[in-house]
Protein backbone atom coordinates (compact mmCIF):
# COMPACT_ATOMS: atom_id res chain seq x y z
CA UNK A 1 0.00 0.00 0.00
CA UNK A 2 1.22 3.47 -0.86
CA UNK A 3 2.27 5.58 2.10
CA UNK A 4 0.54 8.62 0.60
CA UNK A 5 -2.98 7.24 0.47
CA UNK A 6 -4.87 4.41 2.01
CA UNK A 7 -6.81 2.31 -0.44
CA UNK A 8 -10.11 3.67 0.91
CA UNK A 9 -8.98 7.27 0.48
CA UNK A 10 -7.81 6.51 -3.06
CA UNK A 11 -11.26 5.15 -3.92
CA UNK A 12 -12.91 8.27 -2.45
CA UNK A 13 -10.65 10.50 -4.55
CA UNK A 14 -11.38 8.37 -7.60
CA UNK A 15 -15.14 8.66 -7.02
CA UNK A 16 -14.82 12.44 -6.69
CA UNK A 17 -12.75 12.54 -9.88
CA UNK A 18 -15.48 10.54 -11.63
CA UNK A 19 -18.20 12.91 -10.45
CA UNK A 20 -16.18 15.86 -11.72
CA UNK A 21 -15.80 14.08 -15.05
CA UNK A 22 -19.59 14.07 -15.25
CA UNK A 23 -19.63 17.79 -14.40
CA UNK A 24 -17.17 18.73 -17.12
CA UNK A 25 -18.82 16.54 -19.76
CA UNK A 26 -22.29 17.93 -19.08
CA UNK A 27 -21.09 21.53 -18.72
CA UNK A 28 -19.20 21.15 -22.01
CA UNK A 29 -22.44 20.14 -23.74
CA UNK A 30 -24.32 22.96 -22.02
CA UNK A 31 -21.65 25.50 -23.03
CA UNK A 32 -22.87 25.21 -26.65
CA UNK A 33 -19.43 24.74 -28.14
CA UNK A 34 -17.69 26.95 -25.57
CA UNK A 35 -19.87 29.96 -26.43
CA UNK A 36 -21.23 30.37 -22.89
CA UNK A 37 -18.35 31.67 -20.80
CA UNK A 38 -19.47 30.60 -17.29
CA UNK A 39 -20.12 27.03 -18.45
CA UNK A 40 -16.84 27.00 -20.38
CA UNK A 41 -14.96 28.06 -17.25
CA UNK A 42 -16.77 25.39 -15.23
CA UNK A 43 -15.82 22.80 -17.86
CA UNK A 44 -12.11 23.56 -17.67
CA UNK A 45 -11.98 23.81 -13.88
CA UNK A 46 -13.91 20.58 -13.38
CA UNK A 47 -11.74 18.80 -15.96
CA UNK A 48 -8.50 19.99 -14.34
CA UNK A 49 -9.59 18.98 -10.83
CA UNK A 50 -10.91 15.65 -12.14
CA UNK A 51 -7.56 14.84 -13.77
CA UNK A 52 -5.69 15.93 -10.65
CA UNK A 53 -7.77 13.72 -8.35
CA UNK A 54 -7.40 10.81 -10.78
CA UNK A 55 -3.64 11.28 -10.64
CA UNK A 56 -3.68 11.25 -6.85
CA UNK A 57 -5.79 8.09 -6.79
CA UNK A 58 -3.36 6.43 -9.20
CA UNK A 59 -0.61 6.77 -6.62
CA UNK A 60 -2.31 3.87 -4.86
CA UNK A 61 -4.67 2.16 -7.31
CA UNK A 62 -3.61 0.25 -10.43
CA UNK A 63 -3.72 2.44 -13.54
CA UNK A 64 -6.03 0.11 -15.47
CA UNK A 65 -8.52 -0.12 -12.65
CA UNK A 66 -8.45 3.59 -11.79
CA UNK A 67 -8.80 4.72 -15.39
CA UNK A 68 -11.57 2.25 -16.21
CA UNK A 69 -13.56 3.20 -13.11
CA UNK A 70 -13.04 6.94 -13.74
CA UNK A 71 -14.22 6.73 -17.33
CA UNK A 72 -17.06 4.40 -16.33
CA UNK A 73 -18.37 6.81 -13.71
CA UNK A 74 -18.17 9.62 -16.24
CA UNK A 75 -19.85 7.63 -18.99
CA UNK A 76 -22.71 6.45 -16.81
CA UNK A 77 -23.29 9.85 -15.22
CA UNK A 78 -23.07 11.74 -18.51
CA UNK A 79 -25.45 9.29 -20.20
CA UNK A 80 -28.01 9.58 -17.39
CA UNK A 81 -27.80 13.37 -17.27
CA UNK A 82 -28.00 13.48 -21.07
CA UNK A 83 -31.36 11.75 -20.80
CA UNK A 84 -32.53 14.03 -17.98
CA UNK A 85 -31.29 17.42 -19.24
CA UNK A 86 -30.80 17.06 -23.00
CA UNK A 87 -33.68 14.75 -23.93
CA UNK A 88 -31.37 12.03 -25.19
CA UNK A 89 -33.03 8.65 -25.81
CA UNK A 90 -33.60 6.31 -22.87
CA UNK A 91 -34.13 3.09 -24.77
CA UNK A 92 -34.09 -0.25 -23.03
CA UNK A 93 -30.94 -1.23 -24.94
CA UNK A 94 -29.15 1.97 -23.90
CA UNK A 95 -30.16 1.58 -20.26
CA UNK A 96 -29.03 -2.05 -20.37
CA UNK A 97 -25.62 -1.02 -21.66
CA UNK A 98 -25.33 1.60 -18.92
CA UNK A 99 -26.17 -1.11 -16.38
CA UNK A 100 -23.37 -3.26 -17.82
CA UNK A 101 -20.91 -0.40 -17.31
CA UNK A 102 -22.04 -0.12 -13.68
CA UNK A 103 -21.51 -3.87 -13.21
CA UNK A 104 -18.03 -3.50 -14.68
CA UNK A 105 -17.18 -0.60 -12.34
CA UNK A 106 -18.36 -2.56 -9.31
CA UNK A 107 -16.48 -5.63 -10.47
CA UNK A 108 -13.24 -3.67 -10.81
CA UNK A 109 -13.74 -2.11 -7.38
CA UNK A 110 -14.35 -5.38 -5.59
CA UNK A 111 -11.83 -7.44 -7.56
CA UNK A 112 -9.08 -4.89 -6.96
CA UNK A 113 -9.86 -5.02 -3.23
CA UNK A 114 -8.81 -8.65 -3.26
CA UNK A 115 -5.55 -7.90 -5.11
CA UNK A 116 -2.67 -5.51 -4.53
CA UNK A 117 -4.77 -2.31 -4.44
Amino acid sequence: MNAFLSSMNAWVLLAAAGVLEIVWAVSMKASAGFTKVPLTVLTFIAAWVSFWLLGLAMRTLPVGTAYAVWTGIGAVGAAILGVVFFNEPATLARLGCIALIVVGILGLKFLSASTAA
